[in-house]
């Protein structure tokens, strides 16, 4: 069995199904110690490959959220304000010195640390996972440039904080915007679509159990029509999931319309979208969607 091969086995066995590609980039991220950023559209494992990757490795998952208006101080550090103004309020008592009272509350003591820092001062390696980056501005992105090329951060008033361990470092993006090509060039690049319907019949399988493999087929084949289909918002592979899930619930072992109509809701999210589709099947009086 091959690197690749391997890394693939134990992804498998950490809940995740990765292709040879997505095996390949896996194992130079952790050869070349390089941050992987993962592309593609939302809900197709982007975020699912970094945590079944922390479970392989064995290592603590220490995860970014993204969102509009993040600011270093949510993502790296901040002060304790509150601490320092009461230990500043103390040591003037004891006439300490302006130069002392600064030493002392600049400190780790006074330090609050926040996903990105808490992951490289880390006693142990992390995995540390940045999701949704496109969702910041340009700024925050310029700012990690020095975190994901040289594992290091810049505190003004203590000064460079190394890296105890360098992290395995995974970026996700929705592509809802170009990332800037200095970003780009301090990772590797893989890009996730949705799978084929023979893998997400396989991912099907290994996470309902129970699941029969004909019923597994016939909603691997129907969600695959439904994302060719100009939906607002096309399945996710989570939400597949939840299909199968619910139909073994009330007991179904076959996707007919009526079972489709009655759970509907559990894979399509919009209810323009649901509208769409009840018109269309009521129209057709099956399952291939034609418009």
């Amino acid at each position: 069995m091959d690197d690749m091969q391997m890394i693939q086995e134990k992804m498998l066995q950490a809940g995740y199904i990765c292709d040879q590609q997505a095996a390949t980039v896996l194992y130079l991220a952790q050869a070349m110690q390089k941050p992987v950023l993962v592309e593609g559209p939302a809900g197709v494992g982007k975020t699912a490959i970094a945590q079944a990757f922390s479970r392989v490795k064995n290592l603590p998952l220490i995860r970014l959220q993204c969102y509009e208006g993040l600011d270093e101080a949510k993502a790296l550090y901040e002060w304790n304000y509150k601490r320092q103004l009461l230990h500043i309020q103390a040591a003037s008592n004891q006439k300490l010195s302006i130069q002392k009272i600064e030493e002392d509350i600049f400190s780790d003591t006074f330090l609050l640390t926040r996903p990105l820092l808490k992951s490289i001062t880390s006693d142990t390696p992390t995995v540390m996972l940045i999701d949704e980056i496109d969702k910041v501005d340009f700024e925050f992105e310029a700012m990690l440039l020095e975190l994901l090329s040289e594992f290091q951060i810049s505190i003004p008033e203590i000064g460079t904080v190394q890296a105890k361990h360098r992290p395995y470092v995974f970026l996700t993006s929705n592509a809802t915007r170009e990332l800037s090509e200095a970003l780009k060039r301090r990772c590797l690049y893989l890009y996730l679509d949705f799978p084929s319907r023979e893998m997400e019949q396989e991912i099907l399988l290994l996470k309902i159990p129970g699941l029969s493999g004909q019923l597994a087929e016939k909603i691997a084949q129907v969600v695959r029509r439904l994302r060719g289909l100009e939906l607002k918002k096309p399945p996710s592979i989570a939400e597949s999931i939840d299909w199968a899930a619910s139909l073994l619930c009330l007991g179904k072992d076959d996707l007919d319309v009526e079972s489709t109509l009655q759970t509907l809701s559990t894979v399509v999210k919009y209810r323009e979208d649901q509208e769409k589709l009840e018109r269309i099947i009521y129209r057709s009086r099956d399952l291939n969607f034609r418009v």
